[in-house]
């Protein structure tokens, strides 16, 4: 398909008109007008253009990628060697953060869901762009039985905080650098939240309003929904996709 085909259904299919975000969502580097293989990935590091221009990519979709509301505008260092190495080998990358984590197929948060047996997830009304959700495990659990479905699910041994209850049944989650959702978490009388960052205040919050906190990795549980929007191209349009894993413990 074309550019600008994928560029359209993309915006259509994520909605990202809907979100007002740090960066821009959508097409971000040009590159060749015809595509017909992607690889997907969370961050667009260097390492992964590099395996991009391996299995000769005609684009690159990713949750984080350029131009963020806090980035030095000029092209020089690895800035200038990610964005060169993209136009030398002429490779469409497109960029979609909060519409991959919040689309209710798709997301982040929705595919994390899935992953770790949340039934009958819901969006909170009380966060916009549906980056808070919450819902019931399938089973009762201990935290420390949490803990570890975390761990196996998501390959990352997650930071866990707190002390009570004795059984997480309720969670509301938010993938990624979502620590100071809590306090919201805390307002849905939820057992437990999980997000993928953790900050030094995060820890008083957790210990004084008695909910379970998991820091379960930025990057660990935002593998899922940009991998899901691969296949969902690949279903639909045919093309052929991959998912490269660029290893990140944070």
């Amino acid at each position: 398909m074309s550019t600008t085909e994928l560029t359209q259904y993309l915006a259509d299919y994520l909605q990202v008109d809907q979100y007002k975000d740090y960066a821009p969502n959508g097409l971000q580097v040009q590159g060749s007008e015809q595509i017909t293989r992607i690889v997907t990935g969370v961050t667009a590091c260097q390492a992964l253009i590099d395996k991009a221009v391996e299995v000769n990519a005609d684009a690159i979709l990713v949750h984080h990628g350029f131009f963020w509301k806090s980035e030095p505008e000029v092209l020089t260092g690895m800035k200038y060697q990610r964005i060169s190495a993209l136009i030398k080998n002429d490779i469409n990358l497109f960029g979609y953060h909060l519409p991959i984590d919040g689309h209710p197929q798709i997301g982040n948060n929705a595919q994390l869901a899935s992953k770790i047996g949340v039934a009958l997830p819901k969006i909170a009304e009380s966060v916009k762009q549906n980056l808070l959700w919450h819902g019931e495990l399938e089973q009762a659990l201990a935290p420390q039985q949490l803990a570890k479905r975390l761990n196996e699910t998501l390959a990352h041994k997650p930071l866990h905080i707190g002390e009570a209850p004795e059984l997480i049944k309720t969670v509301a989650w938010c993938t990624g650098g979502a620590q100071d959702y809590i306090d919201a978490a805390v307002e849905l009388g939820v057992d437990a939240f999980i997000s993928g960052e953790v900050s030094e205040r995060t820890f008083h919050a957790a210990m004084e309003q008695n909910i379970h906190y998991f820091a379960a990795g930025h990057h660990a549980t935002e593998r899922y929904g940009i991998q899901a929007l691969g296949e969902h191209l690949a279903d639909k349009f045919g093309l052929e996709h991959q998912f490269i894993d660029i290893y990140n413990p944070v």
